[in-house]
């Protein structure tokens, strides 16, 4: 499984074009979210598939990194090569990088 640390995802962020899709909730994602991420629910996610481009590089967010690590391997069986899992999820985020995150 390739992850992606919250501090290296900020780096790469400020350099190229990353899709950082969130796979949480609504409710969730009204609380707190990485700006500029696209919300998809996990379980929406298999009806997006062709909103999405395979050929970008791809980060996915969950809270903790477990439903984003499903989403990241979905997409990869589903013909997205690039896709990384944010290790720790938006928690972490909210740790490492923004302490003025909500957390939940």
């Amino acid at each position: 499984m390739s992850e992606i640390s919250p501090r290296e995802l900020s780096e790469r962020l400020a350099q190229e074009p990353i899709l950082v899709l969130d796979v949480r909730e609504p409710w969730e994602f009204a609380l707190c979210a990485i700006a500029g991420s696209r919300l998809v629910p996990l379980q929406s996610l298999p009806d997006e598939l062709g909103e999405l481009d395979p050929t970008q590089t791809i980060v996915t967010v969950c809270h903790h990194g477990m439903r984003s690590h499903h989403a990241a391997e979905y997409l990869r069986r589903n013909g997205f090569p690039d896709v990384l899992n944010l290790s720790g999820g938006i928690h972490r985020w909210a740790e490492d990088l923004d302490p003025t995150m909500v957390q939940y």
